[in-house]
């Protein structure tokens, strides 16, 4: 990558979907009704992925896109649980819950930010509902350093957690100070040799590119600190800067943002890191150590992009619980309501606090799985989608070929009667090779606030 004209690629920043789905977010609404969610739910027999979301934190990290609620109240968080409870009381009589669960995961918010005794409250209580939970199964908590301690690593320790990520996001005091989150190195840790104390096997690390005043040389210095975690896996996100959404955003001086080319300068350093330190590139950005179940996963064709990222439990039936959680079943998206007044008030009446999704038409459904095949494997197997899918692919696809020739003509994807392939180049931008797929990009580009830059 030594090569790369950053200039000339600073021309594909523009906005454009991450894919963590498809359609994105942007199509759900309400036209998806309560009843059509529930005989989903109802019908599905796929084994079980649970996502739980602890919305909590007491302070604002600045650059933080999650849907969260401040509070330093441990009333507000405790009134939480058993609400949480009444949604699974309620999952439990629309959903067979015999069905196998594979995957289970904690994110927020700041999960960490409950007590040991609360974190065991809500696991044994989801177990009492939905006792069916593979020996193999996935279990996992996002965690912030900054709030972790023993006996919550031995609840997680007694419910089988053996995954955890670690946010650390930027190692630089300056940076650390502009974003609001001052976590010293030797914090986090403390944080990663408890849960490996605890027969942690799998644990990773994220880190964000594009914050406040970070630089090519500032990051360097992070990457090379961040050695001394020894993570299994990392993640390395791309900053989405979307002011007018998040208000703490606005926080920020856009003068000192890193430019797009610095941005990916620091990225392709970040790969060329990395790969001399013994990690592969998995999807568009995250990496792992080779032995890794995820390269596993790629070569049986089974990696797997959802809102949490990539995984190795594709094919599951994602039930979304707590408030602004998103299910995703084979043919839907579904998304709980982000306010918690209408979430109590759902639930007191005994419904789920569903409040907007989307169902995929036969399109939605093909293109999903050639956008989410290329976000996972930066390739495209044009004949196996052929064969599934009873199409020409360049027939049916024949938009989106014209478009790539761009890419093609720049050496940055390789396109022939079998496959599409990205380049290692090509995987810098791989959201832009993407969206030529994308059914919706033509309404989208009417808005040019809709999503947070490429590049």
């Amino acid at each position: 990558m030594s090569n790369i004209d950053f200039e000339k690629f600073s021309k594909y920043s523009k906005p454009g979907p991450r894919y963590t789905s498809y359609p994105t977010a942007l199509e759900f609404s309400s036209d998806f009704k309560y009843d059509r969610y529930i005989e989903f739910l109802e019908n599905s027999t796929e084994k079980l992925s649970l996502y739980v979301h602890l919305p909590f934190c007491r302070s604002a990290c600045y650059f933080c896109g999650c849907n969260v609620v401040f509070t330093s109240k441990e009333k507000k968080l405790s009134r939480y649980i058993e609400y949480l409870k009444k949604e699974v009381d309620i999952l439990a009589e629309h959903i067979d819950t015999t069905r196998e669960v594979i995957q289970f995961h904690f994110g927020g918010g700041t999960p960490t930010f409950y007590k040991a005794f609360e974190l065991d409250e809500i696991v044994s209580y989801i177990k009492s509902k939905f006792p069916n939970w593979s020996s193999e199964a996935e279990i996992s908590c996002e965690i912030d350093p900054r709030f972790f301690n023993e006996e919550q690593m031995i609840v997680f320790k007694k419910h089988g957690f053996n995954r955890i990520s670690f946010g650390v996001q930027d190692l630089d005091e300056k940076v650390q100070k502009e974003i609001h989150r001052i976590q010293p190195l030797e914090l986090t840790k403390k944080a990663v040799e408890l849960a490996r104390k605890y027969g942690i096997n799998s644990i990773n690390t994220d880190f964000i590119y594009g914050l406040p005043y970070q630089t090519l040389e500032s990051f360097k210095k992070t990457l090379e600190l961040s050695t001394q975690l020894n993570p299994d896996r990392v993640a390395v996100f791309n900053y989405a800067h979307v002011p007018w959404l998040m208000k703490t955003m606005r926080k920020f001086d856009e003068t000192t943002l890193p430019s797009p080319d610095v941005k990916l300068q620091i990225f392709r350093y970040t790969i060329d890191f990395f790969d001399s330190h013994g990690y592969r590139m998995v999807g568009m950005d995250h990496f792992a150590k080779p032995e890794d179940e995820l390269f596993g996963a790629i070569e049986k064709g089974e990696l797997h992009r959802n809102f949490q990222g990539y995984t190795t439990r594709g094919g599951s039936n994602l039930v979304g619980i707590g408030l602004t959680s998103i299910g995703e079943g084979s043919r839907y998206y579904a998304q709980n309501t982000k306010d918690m007044k209408l979430y109590e008030e759902a639930l007191e009446s005994g419904r789920l606090p569903f409040e907007r999704g989307v169902v995929l038409s036969d399109d939605d459904f093909l293109r999903k799985a050639v956008i989410m095949e290329l976000m996972a494997n930066f390739h495209i197997d044009i004949k196996r989608v052929e064969k599934e899918y009873s199409i020409d692919f360049s027939e049916y696809f024949g938009d989106a070929l014209e478009a790539l020739q761009e890419f093609a003509d720049a050496d940055l994807v390789e396109i022939d009667e079998n496959e599409i392939k990205v380049s290692t180049t090509g995987t810098l931008l791989i959201r832009n090779i993407a969206m030529p797929f994308d059914a919706y990009m033509k309404k989208y580009a009417q808005s040019k606030k809709s999503f947070s830059k490429t590049v």
